[in-house]
């Protein structure tokens, strides 16, 4: 069934806003989800006996896991995708462009070494008066606790993407054009428009052209709702301002004048929310149901992750590396699933020789029964 109306995306990004990009955001917000939902988890995994971190200590934990995932993250994205934040400043706080989230926000990559990294001091433990680390856990038990309870927050970043209307999916239909019923239109397709020095015929980011009859009606819609802006991407600004305003009669004015200017594509950020999140949460946990050598969850992680990414990004279009797809067929985000997928394989089939007792990982299927126990995997 192919529809004009597939629908246009109106979601504002802030449950609040209390001034120009002032305000809670529904990105931060699924971030302290995902965290609080892994807290949960882990602590009920604790109740249960299946790992030796006691509930304190879990609470201690997530603090490390907050900077991980922040700070690897955040790396991630700058060093993956736009290295040149490193050496880009600004007048205007937070002045280094390794801080400005604005430009550019956090790689799922990034964020997962981040996590390895905090498993390692969560592991340590706490030192005593001597400063000698204490009730030391396996680091590969606790890669293996972060690998299952991490999936949520992998699914609600996803969500928050598909939200703020970024990391856009492949056109499925042009401007104009009908559209299957499923697909979305995501006006955030051209703030790109007014970031690139090119000429009007050539698309510029993930915006396509218009021909000469939309792009006069897109300006008129904009001399309309916002007379005083003094340039074009301030007019559009204003334009998804009133757009996400909550449905008033302003609000379906410019979506009734957008709906026709803005192309329908596949809402690949939903593809990943289930993929990495909901298919890879289900898979671990099925797995953790049966004891297990440390490290072997934490490999299926990578191996699994990867494999959903290589495929659900084939529905996406990459973010800030359109030249590498072009030359290699795949884009960044790909290409380090890719060796994820490789690093996985090959310490799976590490620690599947290791002639080490296994963890009794999978007591949710035989009640509580505590760490320790010895089985295949």
């Amino acid at each position: 069934m192919t529809t004009l109306a597939a629908w246009l995306h109106d979601l504002s990004p802030f449950l609040a806003e209390f001034g120009r990009g002032l305000g809670l955001r529904w990105y931060g917000l699924a971030y302290a989800a995902g965290f609080l939902v892994g807290w949960g988890w882990l602590r009920w995994m604790s109740k249960r006996g299946m790992t030796p971190l006691g509930l304190a200590r879990i609470t201690d934990a997530m603090l490390y896991l907050v900077l991980g995932v922040v700070v690897g993250g955040r790396l991630g994205y700058v060093f993956f995708y736009d290295p040149a934040l490193l050496w880009t400043f600004s007048p205007s706080f937070p002045w280094w462009g390794l801080l400005q989230l604005n430009h550019g926000g956090m790689a799922s990559h990034g964020g997962i070494i981040g996590v390895i990294g905090a498993s390692y001091f969560i592991a340590r433990g706490p030192k005593d008066a001597a400063g000698t680390p204490r009730r030391r856990v396996p680091w590969l038990h606790v890669i293996d606790l972060m690998a299952v309870t991490s999936t949520p927050g992998l699914f609600l970043g996803r969500i928050a993407n598909f939200i703020n209307g970024e990391l856009l999916g492949q056109i499925v239909s042009k401007p104009g054009e009908a559209a299957p019923w499923w697909a979305v239109r995501f006006p955030q397709e051209r703030l790109d428009w007014w970031r690139f020095d090119l000429p009007p015929d050539v698309p510029h980011g993930h915006a396509p052209v218009l021909t000469a009859d939309q792009g006069l009606q897109l300006q008129v819609l904009m001399d309309q709702h916002a007379p005083t802006a003094t340039t074009d991407m301030r007019a559009y600004e204003v334009l998804l301002n009133k757009l996400q305003s909550g449905g008033g009669a302003a609000s379906q004015q410019v979506a009734a004048g957008l709906e026709p200017l803005i192309a329908a594509r596949h809402p690949s950020q939903l593809y990943q929310a289930a993929a990495e999140g909901l298919v890879l949460a289900g898979f671990l946990w099925l797995l953790w149901a049966k004891p297990r050598r440390p490290g072997v969850i934490g490999a299926w992680f990578l191996i699994g992750y990867g494999v959903m990414r290589i495929t659900t990004e084939v529905w996406r279009l990459p973010d800030a590396d359109q030249s590498i797809k072009a030359n290699t067929g795949l884009s960044t985000g790909q290409w380090l699933s890719v060796a994820m997928v490789l690093v996985g394989a090959i310490a799976l089939v590490y620690f599947k020789r290791q002639a080490l007792p296994a963890e009794a990982l999978g007591g949710w299927r035989r009640g509580k029964r505590g760490v320790g126990g010895v089985g295949a995997g």
